[in-house]
């Protein structure tokens, strides 16, 4: 007990959905909502043939909500959407990994999909972004280009590395 207090003052993260279910009714352990559903959602997206892009909890307008994001080569329709949607909702509500009410959405990573994880950045590495910087550099704030690089948060775009303080958000750039 005293182990799990003080794991608990660490900000300490339950590993897995099987081991945060177990633990749900011990107060004292937290575990980070979007870690525990990619967990559940891994496998439920795999069997839908798609994998998972990203998973987000979010408050907007005093409201929760809890975003999957899937992808697939050849890209995401309707029904992929509903079939990694369905189970995953009885999971979720079979497993109760959060308090209170959320609206759960189920969707495509969509074309001008966001960078986030290491795994995001390799797999566009060599394509076009827009990279939004927090602060101007050289008098701009938004800059297109290639995706040259991705080392320890840091994105380098046409060959300029911009460290990951400076970088607000990096997204596939979308031709109109």
């Amino acid at each position: 007990e005293q182990a799990e207090r003080d794991n608990w003052k660490r900000g300490a993260v339950v590993s897995s959905a099987e081991e945060y279910a177990t633990t749900k009714e011990r107060s004292l352990f937290m575990a980070k909502v979007t870690d525990v559903v990619a967990e559940l959602a891994r496998p439920i997206v795999e069997q839908a043939g798609c994998t998972l892009w990203d998973v987000e909890y979010v408050k907007e307008a005093g409201e929760w909500f809890l975003r999957v994001y899937i992808d697939r080569e050849g890209g995401v329709d309707i029904d992929c959407c509903e079939a990694v949607s369905r189970p995953l909702s009885d999971a979720l509500d079979e497993r109760d990994p959060i308090q209170g009410s959320y609206t759960f959405e189920v969707s495509s990573a969509g074309l001008d999909r966001a960078l986030k994880k290491p795994e995001h950045f390799a797999r566009c590495m060599g394509q076009k972004v827009d990279l939004k910087l927090y602060r101007p550099i050289g008098g701009r704030k938004e800059i297109t280009g290639t995706l040259t690089g991705y080392e320890d948060g840091a994105v380098s775009v046409d060959g300029v590395r911009f460290e990951k303080k400076d970088a607000a958000q990096v997204r596939l750039h979308v031709e109109f």
